[in-house]
């Protein structure tokens, strides 16, 4: 069955192409009718100008899309610079921030450690209030 399908199909496919050959036939002849010197590789002056015409137009396009790549790219290592920036600013703000509270609470810890030293030695105005009862 599977042979039958394969020789069916190989079969239509000579059949079109034979068409196809016929088809072509008449349009060889009319461009060979039309005497246009064709060069050694076999192409028309048309078909160069096309040519040349298309290549101008893909390295046009070429260059378009290398310039937005290269403003892309420069646009992007702008922003990386500017948020570089920001994070050095705002690592700073916030070591100074660190800083100032460290020696804030490093100057009530040394207050209060001479407050306990003085109520230890029998000074009762810096201990501490008593704590109230839970009722």
């Amino acid at each position: 069955m599977t042979r039958s399908l394969l020789a069916t199909a190989a079969a239509l496919a000579l059949l079109g192409s034979g068409q196809a050959l016929a088809v072509q036939a008449p349009t060889d002849a009319a461009a060979s009718a039309t005497s246009e010197k064709k060069a050694p590789d076999g192409t028309t002056p048309e078909e160069r100008s096309n040519t040349a015409r298309l290549n101008a137009e893909q390295a046009a396009r070429a260059k378009a899309e290398n310039t937005t790549y290269q403003q892309e790219v420069s646009a992007a290592q702008q922003q990386v610079a500017h948020d570089q920036a920001d994070f050095v600013q705002e690592t700073a703000v916030y070591e100074a921030e660190k800083a100032r509270v460290a020696a804030m609470s490093a100057a009530e810890r040394i207050k209060w450690e001479a407050d306990v030293a003085a109520c230890r030695g029998g000074d009762r105005t810096r201990c501490a209030p008593p704590a109230t009862p839970p009722r």
